[in-house]
């Protein structure tokens, strides 16, 4: 009876949720101040940025950089892709015709 017993019954975890508090007010203040930033020339367009930024995930990996060397493009490894599969399903459907009919 030791495994058991109907007084010290466990209950179990209460889930604990801890709501996000949202404030619309600081964030119009914060939009009003960098948009004010921004027209005093103080602090620098994020439109500048984006010509280090584009691309730099391509020349950080290694396979993608040797797709793009050899002209391939997102189209192209998609059309690819789509080839393969329907190779593959057409062999299936030869494989099928001689074997299994």
């Amino acid at each position: 009876m030791a495994l058991f017993s109907f007084y010290n019954t466990r209950r179990p975890r209460q889930f604990e949720h801890k709501p996000i508090y949202w404030d619309p007010r600081k964030e119009d203040l914060e939009e009003r101040t960098r948009r004010i930033k921004k027209e005093l020339g103080m602090e620098e367009p994020l439109e500048e940025y984006k010509p280090q930024i584009k691309g730099s995930f391509i020349h950080g990996t290694s396979h993608l950089k040797k797709s793009l060397s050899r002209g391939e493009t997102v189209r192209s490894r998609k059309y690819k892709s789509v080839k393969l599969g329907v190779i593959l399903s057409v062999l299936i459907f030869i494989f099928w015709a001689l074997f299994f009919r």
